[in-house]
């Protein structure tokens, strides 16, 4: 198979990254490793590593089956962490067994929106507005929350909030299913008097327009639209990715974009600036939460018994990250420190013959196939 460079970085933060010259990949045969439970985990990122759109690349099929025993069950610990979401953990687990020929636990997905689950006692009962691709609201009532709305249902409600609504021709699902549109729905919250008490982008947005002037409506008005303005209500964005890799060739605006269009508008229109919160890649909680669940799947790799919550006795020694997006994968593993080892792949957003300037990866390879194989070469003797 063909392989370029893979270039080794000096772990040193305190110096100049040390390029090591090349070294010739052997062939993915199955590799011992030293230890019963195995003393490291590893973190994929999906879009642009194992996935582009719903086609695999980079043979991570083989990849990720390398991982398991011959039993099919876990050997060793690993979870995908993405910024993407917009679908509930399980459903998204279920997606990506079909397309990568592996069991995929719902414990091993984190989505961007993922740890909007800390949220849940601040707003279990209130009144809060979730928007985005796929099924926002869904996701939320999984998480718990008691009264949410999609934001397409909520601007439903409120006649000539989207002022070039006529001009739309699409539908969406829930309209195309149950043959009604918007204006025959019946409100499930009193939304004309009940308070939106925060705002949360689970995934892309699909009307930027629409989302933008109902979003603003929103948070300058203290959570009623139409009223003069109030305190703004809390928002939280899942991600903050300016671009990712989809199935398209070059690069596609992320929710990052969508912020930053937000925020342009909101302060331009109202005396004080937008506040928000944005977790997902490469907010240091992320990847925090993410060595938790890691060790989770650690025991559970070792008896088939996930551990309740008793995770401080099996540190690992290291943690590898594997993305394409040098400003998003690698610089969050550069902050969370150890344990973190970062791999930078150049099958989606970064595309370099050598390695990022400003966020340097510990090591550049060309495929997630050749970072599993560098990972159990380096376990089996280290």
């Amino acid at each position: 198979m063909r392989f370029r460079a893979a270039f080794r970085v000096c772990q040193s933060r305190n110096r100049a990254p040390l390029l090591l010259q090349p070294q010739a990949s052997r062939s993915f045969s199955q590799l011992p490793l030293n230890t019963e439970r195995p003393s490291f985990g590893i973190a994929f990122d999906i879009d642009g590593v194992v996935l582009r759109g719903r086609v695999p690349i980079g043979g991570s099929p083989q990849a990720l089956r390398r991982l398991y025993g011959d039993s099919g069950a876990l050997k060793v610990p690993f979870l995908f962490l993405t910024n993407g979401g917009g679908i509930p953990e399980s459903r998204r687990a279920i997606e990506l067994s079909e397309l990568l020929g592996v069991h995929i636990l719902p414990s091993q997905v984190v989505h961007g929106h993922s740890p909007f689950k800390t949220l849940l006692k601040r707003f279990e009962n209130e009144l809060i507005i979730a928007t985005g691709k796929g099924e926002p609201a869904l996701v939320m009532s999984e998480y718990g929350f008691k009264k949410v709305l999609s934001l397409d249902e909520y601007a439903s409600y409120f006649e000539d909030i989207d002022p070039v609504s006529q001009y739309k021709m699409w539908t969406t699902n829930q309209e195309s299913s149950n043959g009604s549109g918007p204006k025959n729905l019946v409100p499930r919250y009193n939304v004309t008097s009940d308070r939106v008490k925060a705002a949360f982008v689970v995934s892309d947005p699909v009307d930027w327009g629409r989302d933008i002037q109902v979003l603003c409506d929103i948070l300058r008005s203290g959570g009623l639209p139409g009223h003069k303005n109030a305190q703004q209500p809390p928002l939280y964005f899942a991600a903050d990715d300016l671009e990712y890799q989809a199935a398209f060739p070059s690069e596609r605006l992320g929710m990052g974009a969508f912020r930053i269009a937000l925020e342009s508008v909101f302060n331009r229109i109202h005396c004080n600036a937008l506040e928000y919160v944005s977790f997902g890649k490469p907010n240091p909680f992320v990847f925090k939460n993410a060595e938790v669940i890691l060790r989770q799947l650690q025991s559970s790799s070792n008896d088939n018994v996930v551990n309740n919550g008793d995770v401080g006795s099996n540190p690992f020694k290291t943690i590898y990250m594997i993305g394409d997006n040098p400003l998003v994968d690698i610089k969050g593993a550069r902050q969370a420190g150890h344990p973190w080892f970062s791999i930078l792949t150049r099958t989606g957003v970064f595309r370099g013959k050598d390695n990022h300037t400003e966020f340097p990866a510990d090591l550049v390879v060309d495929t997630v196939e050749e970072a599993v194989d560098y990972i159990l070469k380096e376990e089996s003797t280290s």
